[in-house]
C-alpha cells in the first residue's frame, strides 16, 4: 500500500498542553478514536497473562463448547480457550505490525535520503525498489519463508522488505522537494556540513509523512501476517495467532461460528484502529487542513 496524499512540509507548532487536549479531540476525533482503540488493545495484550488464562491448554472433553462463564468465547476443536488464544494472538499481530512498520520506516528513510541527495545512487536504489514493487507482497513473503522455515523473526523480515519501496519513494520525493529550497542552499553555502543540514532541515520535514506511512504499513503488516498464518506459512501453529485460529476453525464454521468470529472481529477492529489513527495524523500534520479550520 502506498500513501496517495502528497508529502507536506513539517511546520513546528507550539508545545502541546493538557488544556489543549479537549480542543484537539474536537478538531481531530480520528486520532482520539483510533489511538484509544489501539491503546486499549495494547493494554489488553500486554496484561494477557494476568487474566486470559492458558492459550495452549487442551481439554478434549470441552471441544467446540459455546461461550460460557468459564470460556467467554467458547472453545476450539482441540478444547482450547478461544478467549485466551484471541487475547494472546493480539500480541503477535501488534509485534509483527509495529516491528515491520519500524523496520520499513527506518530502512526507507535511509534509502530515500540517499536516493534523494545522491544522484549516483538514485538510479540504482529506485530500480531495485521498482523491482520489489513488481512482486506481490504475499508471494515474496512466501518465498522468503520457504527458504528458512516459519518463524516470527523471518515473518517480520518477509513483511518488512516488500514495504520498503513505498517508504523509500515517499522520503525521496520529500528530499527532492526540499534540497532546492533557499534555506537549505543558504545553509550549505554558509559552510554547514551535509549531515547537519540533513539533520536540521531535511529529516524533520519527513516526520509527518513517515508517521502516516508508518500507520499504513502497520495495518498492512497485520493483515499480511494474518493471511500468511491462514495459509500455514506464517506464525508456527503452536503460537496463538488470529490467522491460524481462523484457518484451523474454518471447517467448523457451520457448528461453531464463534471460533472464527472472535479472532476475525478483533483483527478488523485492530486494522480499523490503526487506519483511523493514520488518517487522523495526516489531518493533524497537514498545514492545508489547519488553514481550512
Amino acid at each position: 500500500m502506498t500513501l496517495l496524499s502528497a508529502p507536506v512540509e513539517y511546520v513546528p507548532t507550539d508545545r502541546l498542553r493538557i488544556s489543549d487536549l479537549p480542543h484537539l479531540a474536537r478538531r481531530h476525533p480520528l486520532v482520539v478514536i483510533g489511538g484509544g482503540l489501539l491503546a486499549l488493545l495494547i493494554v489488553l495484550a500486554l496484561a494477557a497473562p494476568l487474566y486470559a488464562g492458558d492459550p495452549l491448554n487442551m481439554d478434549p472433553f470441552k471441544r467446540l463448547q459455546p461461550p460460557s462463564a468459564e470460556m467467554w468465547f467458547g472453545s476450539d476443536s482441540l478444547g482450547r480457550d478461544v478467549f485466551a488464544r484471541t487475547i494472546f494472538g493480539a500480541r503477535i499481530s501488534l509485534m509483527v505490525g509495529v516491528t515491520s512498520a519500524a523496520g520499513a520506516v527506518l530502512g526507507g528513510l535511509l534509502l530515500g535520503v540517499i536516493a534523494g541527495y545522491n544522484r549516483s545512487f538514485d538510479g540504482i536504489i529506485m530500480r531495485v525498489m521498482d523491482g520489489l514493487m513488481s512482486i506481490p507482497t504475499i508471494l515474496l513473503a512466501i518465498a522468503l519463508i520457504s527458504l528458512t522455515g516459519p518463524g516470527v523473526g523471518i515473518l517480520i523480515v518477509a513483511i518488512t522488505i516488500p514495504q520498503l519501496p513505498s517508504v523509500t519513494r515517499l522520503v525521496r520525493s520529500v528530499v527532492l522537494g526540499l534540497r532546492e529550497r533557499p534555506y537549505v542552499e543558504a545553509a550549505l553555502c554558509g559552510g554547514a556540513r551535509l549531515p547537519k543540514v540533513l539533520w536540521r532541515h531535511i529529516l524533520p520535514s519527513t516526520i509527518p509523512s513517515l508517521m502516516v506511512q508508518g500507520a499504513i504499513v502497520c495495518a498492512d503488516a497485520i493483515l499480511t501476517e494474518a493471511g500468511l498464518s491462514f495459509l500455514g506459512v506464517g506464525v508456527p501453529a503452536e503460537i496463538p495467532s488470529w490467522g491460524n485460529m481462523i484457518s484451523s476453525s474454518r471447517l467448523y464454521l457451520a457448528i461453531a461460528p464463534f471460533t472464527v468470529f472472535a479472532p476475525g472481529i478483533c483483527l478488523a477492529v485492530m486494522v480499523l484502529a490503526v487506519n483511523l489513527l493514520g488518517d487522523g495524523l495526516r489531518d493533524l500534520f497537514d498545514p492545508r487542513s489547519k488553514r481550512r479550520r
